[in-house]
């Protein structure tokens, strides 16, 4: 039974490790280059969500966004 659990767990611990491992040839580059898979592809978004998160922090004021946090300003 424990020897059945531990190779249960060596082997899902196989494959976790293997999930996501890939290496990426020369040719493919240029589609996760696209402007699709930008993280900042939409510049009014992440203004919108900076002027969120730091108008909420209200610590610091955010990057020149002053307020308590309120999100009146």
């Amino acid at each position: 039974m424990i020897f059945r659990c531990m190779a249960l767990l060596v082997m899902l611990g196989g494959m976790l490790a293997g999930v996501g491992c890939t290496a990426v040839q020369p040719w493919e580059r240029g589609t996760l280059a696209e402007y699709g898979m930008r993280a900042d592809r939409d510049p009014l978004a992440d203004a919108e969500y900076e002027h969120v998160y730091f108008t909420r922090e209200g610590a610091s004021g955010g990057r020149g966004v002053g307020g308590g946090g309120c999100g009146c300003n």
